[in-house]
C-alpha cells in the first residue's frame, strides 16, 4: 500500500466505487477491494461509508444528484430531456447500475429518497408540459411512464450489450426519443 494522498477520500472512494460499478457490476462491490484499488487501508472505506450498503447508497444518491443537474437544463423539452438521460447513462455506467437496483441500497436513506424522487418529479413535470392530459389516465401519469421506461430502456439495453451500440448513440438516442409522440399540445 502506498498511502493515500487525493486529498479528498470520500470523493475518491465514490470514484473507484463508480469505475468498479462500471466494470464488474455493483453486486460485485466489496469494501476491502475498494480499499485496495484506492490504496488505502482496509478500514478507511468503512470509517467514511460504514457499510458496503452505505457506500452503494452515497454512490446512487451522487449519481442522482448529478442526473437531477442533467435533466435540469432541459425542464421545458421532454426529448432532450430523454436524450440527456440516455446519454448520461451511458457516461456515467457506474454511478447508473448502482442507482436501479434498490435491493442494494438503504430504502431509509432520505437523500436516496429525494434524490430519486426529484428526477422522477422533473420526468413527469415535463412529460406534463408535453401531453397535457389524458381523459382515460385517471392520474396523468401513463405519458410520464411510457417516456421514463423508454429512455431507461434504451440506455439499459445498450449498457447492458444486448442491444449493439451505434456509431453516434445521441442521434440514436434523439430518433427513439421523439417516437413518444408527446407534440400533442
Amino acid at each position: 500500500m502506498t498511502g493515500y494522498h487525493h486529498g479528498d477520500l470520500p470523493r475518491q472512494l465514490l470514484a473507484d466505487a463508480a469505475a468498479m460499478a462500471a466494470e464488474m457490476g455493483p453486486e460485485a462491490i466489496t469494501l476491502r477491494e475498494l480499499a485496495r484499488r484506492s490504496e488505502v487501508s482496509h478500514s478507511a472505506p468503512v470509517h467514511h461509508f460504514g457499510t458496503r450498503q452505505g457506500l452503494l447508497t452515497a454512490l446512487a444518491v451522487e449519481g442522482f444528484q448529478a442526473l437531477n443537474d442533467a435533466l435540469s437544463a432541459h425542464r421545458d423539452d421532454i426529448h432532450e430531456m430523454g436524450v440527456t438521460y440516455v446519454t448520461w447513462a451511458l457516461d456515467h455506467p457506474g454511478h447508473y447500475a448502482v442507482m436501479w437496483q434498490p435491493r442494494l441500497l438503504s430504502g431509509s436513506s432520505e437523500d436516496l429518497v429525494d434524490a430519486r424522487d426529484r428526477a422522477w418529479d422533473l420526468l413527469s413535470a415535463t412529460v406534463a408540459q408535453s401531453a397535457p392530459g389524458d381523459r382515460d389516465d385517471p392520474d396523468e401519469g401513463t405519458d410520464a411512464y411510457a417516456a421514463f421506461a423508454i429512455v431507461h430502456g434504451l440506455a439499459g439495453l445498450w449498457l447492458s450489450g444486448a442491444l449493439p451500440y451505434p456509431e453516434d448513440a445521441t442521434a440514436r438516442a434523439r430518433h427513439v426519443v421523439r417516437r413518444l409522440g408527446l407534440d400533442r399540445r
